[in-house]
């Protein structure tokens, strides 16, 4: 279960569809700290290779990963807080990615939910065909690992608030006179 404290970095996880992008951008504002969009840091072989409907292996998701954590581990060391999305499918990947003070924030629904709201977006590589292989792939976190989990059912920011209320941090607003 996830610490109490002010923490440096958030990893925003789930399948795609799950709201990773817009809640991470709530919670990056209202907290004023840095945002990573993780799909950005895919190289150009991932992005052709699910454009064309191929689920990535674990051989593709490495370098990535690696991306994701550098820019995980940068904040960390220079103690400037951040938000990152990744989706973060599987233990293996989450332990590569933890560190002192991540926190995971598990965004998860229903595969019916997230096919809906795959159905309704435009404009990513990501292909809903894909959408089982995440579920396929998909190891919720478990007790070992510092994370809190959010059901996908609400608005983004009120999801995003539950992130900050939860997680007792304090919103930008509310750090200024």
């Amino acid at each position: 279960m996830a610490k109490t404290a002010q923490h440096p970095v958030l990893v925003i996880m789930g399948v795609s569809g799950s709201g990773k992008s817009t809640v991470a951008g709530l919670v990056a504002g209202k907290l004023g700290w840095d945002l990573a969009e993780g799909d950005d840091l895919h190289p150009a072989s991932n992005v052709a290779k699910m454009q064309a409907g191929e689920p990535l292996t674990d051989e593709d998701r490495w370098p990535w990963l690696e991306s994701i954590a550098e820019w995980i581990r940068a904040h960390a060391r220079d103690g400037t807080p951040g938000v990152i999305t990744c989706s973060a499918l599987k233990k293996v990947y989450r332990d590569a990615l933890r560190g002192e003070g991540v926190v995971f924030v598990f965004l998860q629904g229903s595969k019916d939910k997230i096919s809906d709201r795959l159905a309704s977006r435009h404009g990513h590589f990501m292909p809903p065909a894909l959408l089982e292989s995440q579920f396929d792939a998909l190891e919720a976190p478990t007790e070992d690992e510092d994370f809190i989990s959010l059901c996908v059912s609400a608005l983004p920011s009120e999801e995003a608030q539950e992130i900050i209320d939860r997680l007792h941090l304090e919103t930008a607003d509310a750090a200024t006179p």
